[in-house]
Order: C-alpha cells, then sequence, then structure tokens
C-alpha cells in the first residue's frame, strides 16, 4: 500500500525502479543500514569477540526465537494470507523439519548445511499430502482436515518412529560447523539465523509479485472466478502447501539447532494456534504482519503477562471466592492472551501491519494526511 504513495516530485524514470520494493535511495539505505545495525548487536554484548557488555546476551536468544518464527509464521502467511487456506498444524510441520534433520545429523552424520535443504524440502512433501483435502473442501472443514496433520504427526514421531526420535524423551542435535568452525554458540547460530529469516521474508514477499502470488492472492479472493478465468485452484493450493510447509521446516530445524535438543512438546496444538494468533495480531496478508505478530506476541507472553499476573492473583482470589485460588493461577496466562487476541480482533481486524502502512501514507502525504 505505502510502496505505491510517495512524496511528491519523486517518480520512476525505468522499468527496475517501478519494480524495486525499495523505491527511493532513502528507502534503501534504510533498510540496509537496518539489517547493517543488527549484525552487530551480537559484537556488542558481553560474549561477543570484543567482550563489549553494552547489551544484554539475553537479546541474542531473543532475536534468534524472534526470527525463527518469522520463518515460520512467514509460511503460514503465505498460506492463509495470501491463498486463503486455513491450517491448524504448523507446529507438527515444524516439528518434520525439526526430527527430520535431527535424524540425518545423528544417525547419517550429514552436516548442518545439507540437512536443512533436504530437511525443508521433506516438510514440503508433507505438506503437499495434508494439503490433498484442499481439493474438495475449504474453511472450516478444511481447518479440521488440517488439524488432523497436528494429531497424526506427533504421534509417529512418537510411537512408530520411537527408535529414530526418541519418541517422548528429549532428543540431543549435533552441533553445526563449518570448515571445523562451531556454530554451537547462540551468537554464532545468529549470523545464520538472521539472514535466512531476512532472505526467506524478501522471498515471501517477491513470490507475491510473481504470476503464483497474483494467483495466490485470487484464490483467496473468490476461487470460483479464479477457475473460471483460467487459473488451476487446486493446483496452487497445494503450491501454496508446500511453500508455507517448507517454511515451517527451516523454522523447525534451526529452532532444533539452535537449542541443541528436541522434545515434542515444543510442537503441540497450542503451539499452532500461537503462531495463528502471531499472523492474526500482526497481519496476514502483509510481508510485514509476521514480524510485527511474532514480536508483539514474545513481548506480551515473556515481558507483559508475567508483569501483570502478580497484580491480579492478589485482588482475582477475592473478587472471585468461588473459585478455587489454584485455579486462578493456572488460567491467568492463557486467559490474558486470549483477550489480548480478542482486542486485536476487535480493534485491528487487519493486524499491526495494516496500522503500520497507514502511519506510512500518513507520513509520506504530510501536510494533507486527512
Amino acid at each position: 500500500m505505502s510502496a505505491n504513495i510517495r512524496p511528491s516530485g519523486v517518480f520512476d524514470t525505468t522499468y527496475a525502479q517501478d519494480i524495486s520494493i525499495n523505491r527511493t535511495r532513502f528507502d534503501k539505505w534504510l533498510s540496509n543500514g537496518l539489517f547493517l545495525l543488527l549484525l552487530l548487536v551480537p559484537l556488542l554484548t558481553i560474549e561477543g569477540p570484543f567482550a563489549a557488555g553494552i547489551l544484554p546476551q539475553s537479546w541474542i536468544g531473543v532475536l534468534n526465537r524472534i526470527a525463527i518464527f518469522v520463518i515460520a509464521v512467514q509460511g503460514l502467511n503465505i498460506l492463509i494470507g495470501y491463498t486463503g487456506q486455513i491450517s491448524l498444524g504448523h507446529a507438527a510441520f515444524m516439528a518434520v523439519g525439526a526430527y527430520c534433520s535431527a535424524v540425518l545429523a545423528r544417525e547419517l552424520g550429514m552436516s548442518f548445511w545439507l540437512a536443512l535443504p533436504i530437511s525443508a524440502l521433506f516438510t514440503g512433501v508433507v505438506g503437499l499430502i495434508f494439503g490433498l483435502p484442499s481439493l474438495r473442501v475449504k474453511g472450516f472443514y478444511l481447518a479440521m482436515a488440517t488439524l488432523a496433520a497436528q494429531f497424526i504427526i506427533p504421534w509417529l514421531l512418537r510411537y512408530p518412529l520411537e527408535g529414530l526420535t526418541g519418541g517422548s524423551r528429549p532428543l540431543s542435535v549435533p552441533e553445526p560447523t563449518l570448515f571445523g568452525l562451531s556454530f554451537a554458540h547462540e551468537n554464532a547460530m545468529f549470523y545464520i539465523i538472521i539472514p535466512l529469516a531476512v532472505l526467506l521474508s524478501l522471498a515471501a514477499r517477491n513470490i507475491v509479485r510473481t504470476r503464483v502470488g497474483r494467483a495466490f492472492i485470487s484464490v483467496r479472493d473468490n476461487d470460483l472466478a479464479a477457475e473460471l478465468l483460467g487459473i488451476n485452484v487446486f493446483s496452487y493450493k497445494l503450491q501454496a502447501f508446500f511453500l508455507s510447509a517448507l517454511y515451517a521446516g527451516v523454522a523447525g530445524c534451526l529452532l532444533a539447532f539452535e537449542s541443541n535438543s528436541l522434545s515434542l512438546d515444543k510442537f503441540l496444538l497450542d503451539r499452532s494456534i500461537e503462531m495463528l494468533a502471531m499472523l492474526v495480531i500482526g497481519g496476514a496478508g502483509f510481508p510485514l504482519g509476521p514480524l510485527f505478530g511474532v514480536s508483539f506476541v514474545n513481548l506480551l507472553t515473556q515481558n507483559i503477562i508475567p508483569s501483570v499476573i502478580p497484580q491480579l492473583k492478589q485482588v482475582l482470589p477475592g473478587m472471585l471466592p468461588f473459585i478455587n485460588p489454584i485455579n486462578i493461577d493456572a488460567a491467568l496466562g492463557p486467559t490474558l492472551f486470549g483477550l489480548a487476541l480478542m482486542f486485536f480482533l476487535i480493534i485491528a481486524p487487519r493486524g499491526l501491519a495494516h496500522r503500520w502502512e497507514i502511519l506510512k501514507i500518513a507520513w509520506k502525504l504530510r501536510p494533507y494526511s486527512h
């Protein structure tokens, strides 16, 4: 939206400028500068090469996790935001990528750099299989079909494949190396995860600008009209499921090697619902939606809710004497998260990214933003 609106006097003179994502020199300098500043973060921590201690070391782990889930939610955005196909099994696809890469590294001695693309492609194929019901069903019924993946895949990993995956027991993951250098430390993994997150986010944004992306959007807006226009609706739905699962596979692989340990508890249904909430809050169908959604949900669950819960524990038992205080304590976290999701559905149904686009347009049209 805002990319098509520029200040007075700024116009395109070449076709390359017209199709560019960053359409002004300022935009290019700003995006490249922010990326370089982000890469400097590990150098400014106490465990960095200069032991500067300017930034807390805890920031690295937080940024790594945010970037991993940005990749996963970016795949969900391709499926839901651009193609309009609901999925409740995204965490299960992350589990496929995570365990596939871990098994390849443990059992076959494969390097991280080879296990990553293989596990991503394998996860994409699994996504194709569970995308087959989209030929006949959509909406609520497709949600139920994808929910099957969330129960079938963890069951397969827990019982029939227990010999490879360890079942319910934690599975250790070998550390990634390159030319004898270890990337086990979170500062080193930062330089793998962040560039991959940026690259895959740019790829997702460019997919929408291609013929395939336009077909995705037409299927989302009106699949019957798209079919009448000659678009193979089922083919593009399967492509969306493949790309979505591929992104989830990459995120699962990075999560496995970043934590050096795997457990099925990381990929349960609540994680799929959480990623769906990230997309709703961030803004489905917007390139920056996953980044805003993942960052806000991480801030909400790690900082805001834990700071509010102690005060509510003192007040609520007196207000709700008919409820056991133990039950109140257990329900506070999920309840506050659900209320935040309801708030965004009512106040900002199109997400934070839509609000950001409106803000940028108002700034570009100043002083006539009204």
